[in-house]
């Protein structure tokens, strides 16, 4: 009879089963290093725009993610807000409610997003490239034993900076994207799809972080008479090595593939494998489609279009916030590309390492295994061999590929109750409170909506309707199967996996809303999207030909 796991709540108060970024167990390199920099980033950006929210807590249960949001001034244990009138007077007797109250109009009067983004391109951004860029340009495999544990001990610093700077911008690109999509959706009553259309063509990023070195490998493929019926047959590994020695491609691709290789492509774990280990996908994608979409003609309709259904009344204030929406939302994806993606794939590259020195002196019996340990278990075991038994690496590897978010409670703790509603606020609070209600709805909602027999129903995220052969992806080892004009259907997406986008022709997802990364990318990159679909991993076989309606947010078998 097998062993029933029990959850346990991990803390007093409510916690929820976050499945938009993890939607399996994580590792135990990932659970122990990230949370806190997470939180702690996530609460200085809501103490410096004067928000009533803190921060976002997150501990793992059985290696799943579990979160809740804590408020300032509220109890521990708390799990919903107290009476309407205990609730208001806490809120003007609270001095750290008071002075985040006194604050936050000014955040909106000054745009203070402008700042911070001027501080992320001239300071952190660099940074972080050059911590990342140093770490990559070590030749790990020549390291010596004590270097190496340095190397390893340098990583692991950089994956808890790197989850911290990734979150201190958090409300940074989320509050003018949600205080402009709060005020339309106010004035409109529109689908929150049709007003973030708008927002298309604002994050480059998201078109790939080798967008442009893409391009410029392109040009020179096409110079050089490369095309992809020329390599088609051959291996992708070998592919890959012959274009970094051909005359006239070989610094475009080295430069392509300095920009993609070592970060994560299908999540936020150091399970996810990173981009140079899928080299199918990557030939696929330097010989993918191109994007010839006329970005300033499409959006200067749909500007208009969503412009002419606001009251006249409110179209200069709807210029003015649809100008910092767009200003700030690279930031949205820039973030992850230039933090926490990297870092985590260049993570996962140096436990690997260990795992291939501890393979070779016969610690352990794969070097993968080595994913399944902690920082402190990966250097005991290569200090002095003892940490976990293989036997548990197994058992954690299992459970981590196998479970998915299906496979538990989705709340641990009291009954969730709903937040204060932003009415019971100060007046001058009520604006930034309801521009974070808004993006957080937007990123991890989804559809509710009844879909008939084999179809699923989501969130509308870009027109269009595609068909074409289903690819599911539960795991990082299913992308190297992704062919051109593949509807890649996944249960959540990474911020790095628009590495693939040239090879799809829609996409489709269980988890996250409007503001999700696959609808950011499906939007930057033109082709149909829904999201949120709750069950099209499950619905659907692999290789069927499906309908994607990007109009109507429904998936069918075509």
């Amino acid at each position: 009879m097998a062993q029933q796991i029990e959850f346990k709540a991990p803390g007093p108060g409510s916690w929820e089963l976050e499945q938009t970024h993890f939607g399996r167990p994580a590792t135990r390199y990932i659970a122990e290093l990230a949370a806190e920099p997470m939180a702690r980033g996530f609460g200085e950006g809501t103490k410096r725009y004067g928000l009533l929210l803190d921060t976002i807590r997150m501990r793992f249960v059985n290696d799943f993610c579990y979160m809740k949001l804590a408020a300032v001034g509220a109890p521990e244990g708390a799990s919903g807000p107290p009476p309407r009138l205990i609730f208001m007077v806490l809120t003007r007797l609270h001095p750290e409610i008071r002075r985040r109250v006194a604050i936050a109009p000014d955040a909106f009067a000054r745009k203070l997003w402008r700042d911070d983004l001027r501080r992320w391109d001239e300071e952190i951004k660099p940074d972080s490239i050059a911590r990342n860029r140093r770490l990559q340009n070590t030749a790990v495999s020549t390291l010596g034993d004590a270097e190496f544990r340095a190397y390893l001990e340098d990583t692991k610093n950089n994956v808890a900076e790197m989850a911290y700077r990734h979150h201190m911008f958090t409300i940074t690109c989320c509050l003018p994207v949600g205080h402009f999509m709060a005020e339309v959706l106010r004035w409109t009553d529109l689908p929150s799809g049709e007003v973030l259309g708008v927002l298309k063509g604002a994050a480059p990023i998201s078109r790939g972080v080798g967008a442009s070195p893409l391009e410029q490998l392109r040009v020179a493929l096409a110079e050089a008479g490369i095309t992809a019926s020329s390599v088609r047959g051959r291996a992708a590994q070998q592919v890959l090595h012959d274009l970094r020695s051909t005359d006239g491609v070989g610094d475009a691709m080295q430069a392509y593939l300095d920009e993609v290789s070592y970060r994560v492509v299908s999540g936020y774990d150091i399970a996810d494998k990173y981009a140079r280990e899928l080299p199918e996908m990557l030939v696929g994608a330097i010989f993918g489609a191109t994007d010839s979409s006329n970005r300033q003609k499409d959006f200067t309709e749909r500007r208009d279009a969503l412009r002419a259904k606001v009251p006249a009344v409110n179209r200069a204030e709807f210029d003015e916030l649809l100008e910092e929406a767009r200003f700030i939302h690279r930031l949205r994806d820039e973030r992850g590309m230039y933090n926490d993606a990297w870092g985590f794939g260049l993570a996962r590259r140096a436990i690997l390492e260990a795992g291939r020195r501890l393979a070779e002196n016969g610690v352990l019996p794969d070097a993968a295994l080595a994913i399944s340990a902690n920082h402190d278990e990966i250097v005991s075991l290569l200090s002095s061999g003892k940490g976990p038994s293989v036997e548990e690496l197994r058992r954690r590897q299992t459970w981590r590929e196998t479970k998915t978010v299906a496979d538990a409670p989705m709340f641990l703790g009291p009954e969730p109750k709903a937040p204060p509603p932003v009415e019971w606020l100060p007046k001058k609070a009520q604006p930034s409170a309801r521009a974070v209600d808004t993006v957080i709805r937007e990123i991890f909602n989804v559809s509710t909506k009844k879909a008939a027999p084999k179809s699923v129903a989501g969130l509308p995220v870009h027109p269009g309707v595609y068909e074409g052969p289903a690819r599911i992806v539960n795991g990082p080892q299913d992308f190297n199967r992704l062919q051109q004009g593949d509807v890649l259907i996944t249960r959540n997406t990474g911020p790095s996996f628009n590495v693939v986008l040239p090879l799809l022709g829609a996409i489709v997802t269980d988890r996250g809303g409007q503001l999700s990364h696959a609808a950011i990318v499906a939007r930057e990159y033109g082709i149909p999207a829904v999201v949120g679909t709750r069950e099209a991993t499950s619905t659907f076989a692999d290789g069927v030909r499906v309908r994607v309606d990007g109009d109507k947010g429904v998936v069918e078998l075509a």
